[in-house]
Formats: C-alpha cells, structure tokens, sequence
C-alpha cells in the first residue's frame, strides 16, 4: 500500500497510525483487504499482554488483512476519529475490524483473539 510507514514491533508488520489525516485514508482505502485496527494504551499492563497475546498467536504471513496500530497516549486524536467513523465506542486495548467501509467486528481485552479474527477473514479470491 505504501500510504505510511511500517512498524516493525517485535518484527510485527505493523501499519502505523500517527495522523487523523493517516486514518481517513486507511479506512478509505478502496481494497479488497479488511482492515484491522489494534488501539493501544502504552500506560496500561492490560493491554500490553493483549497486544502480546494478539502478536503471537497472529499468523503474520496473513495477506487478507492490512493491520494498523494507534497508540492512544501518543495519538488520542486519532482514536477519537475511528471512534466516530466506525461507530465503535473507545475502549481500551481495542480491536475494530473493517470491511467496505463498515465495522464488522470490535472486542477489547481478553476478547481480543486473533485466530478468531483471522477465521473471519473471506477467503482470497483466484
């Protein structure tokens, strides 16, 4: 896609969010690729293990699926926007999954899973 920088968290690929401007164009980025958005509190041990739980067990050769982080101490703003354009109330940490423009899946905390969320991928076309 090359819009932003990856961030390579513990050699995770990583899409890094730092801009309302960069999050407008993600959501509205016209792919066949669901999106998933990890919000992250970098002040809250919670999440930190659910940003951990969510790296491991994610299958990071996936090519359905584009993954962008927002680190919410840093970049609040931003949060607050995919707030108000995926109608998916603030929580923290917090996954929104988006398909066509249209939030598809949230969980937060322990809810968050990422095989889950992988089975909920559509399969590739071709």
């Amino acid at each position: 896609m090359g819009l932003f920088s990856s961030k390579s968290k513990n050699g995770f690929p990583w899409i890094n969010i730092t801009t309302e401007e960069q999050l407008l164009e993600a959501w509205d980025y016209n792919s066949d690729k669901t999106k998933l958005f990890f919000k992250h509190s970098t002040r809250c041990s919670i999440s930190s293990m659910a940003l951990s739980r969510f790296e491991e067990k994610w299958e990071k050769d996936e090519k359905r699926c584009l993954v962008y982080f927002i680190d919410l101490i840093a970049h609040r703003s931003v949060s607050n926007l995919l707030e108000k354009i995926s109608g998916v109330m603030h929580q923290s940490p917090q996954v929104i999954v988006e398909q066509n423009k249209v939030a598809i899946y949230s969980a937060t905390h322990a809810e968050i899973d990422a095989r889950y969320i992988q089975k909920l991928l559509p399969t590739e076309k071709g």
